[in-house]
């Protein structure tokens, strides 16, 4: 199962790194020459500050998504979640990662469904403790 560590945000001051024009997997190209614009992750991709959090991903059922283990995921816990979104759910005090699928709704459960064939979906119905606790907006992965 992949589990996931909460870890509260912090936004302080400005973080403005400098960003690339368009980056192409194929020859080089004389970016150096565009660096003018900046990037800010509090401002440019985290939409809720106080409802954000970041949560540490452990264990390897949503590596076919490109989640792996190691990776932190942003969360938003403001967001509404839809049917196929990657999300953290609360299921018997354990927290996991999982895409939601609703589609058993009308017949008394949902699941909760791993990125990874060795891995079950797990089935949630009126037995279970179960909340979505927030909603993955981004991943962040480190190559080294």
């Amino acid at each position: 199962m992949a589990n996931i560590k909460i870890i509260k945000s912090e936004f302080k001051g400005q973080a403005d790194l400098q960003l690339a024009p368009a980056i192409k997997a194929g020859f080089p190209s004389p970016a150096d020459d565009y660096l003018h614009e900046t990037l800010d992750f509090n401002r440019d991709l985290i939409r809720n500050p106080e409802a954000t959090f970041y949560g540490r991903v452990e264990g390897d059922s949503m590596i076919e998504a490109g989640i792996c283990d190691g990776d932190i995921a942003v969360i938003d816990r403001s967001l509404e979640a839809h049917d196929g979104d990657v999300v953290v759910g609360y299921v018997n005090e354990e927290f996991t990662i999982k895409f939601l699928d609703l589609k058993h709704h009308d017949e008394g459960y949902i699941e909760l469904r791993p990125a990874n064939k060795n891995f079950h979906p797990i089935r949630i119905d009126a037995n279970d403790e179960f909340k979505v606790w927030g909603v993955v907006v981004w991943t962040i992965r480190s190559w080294r």
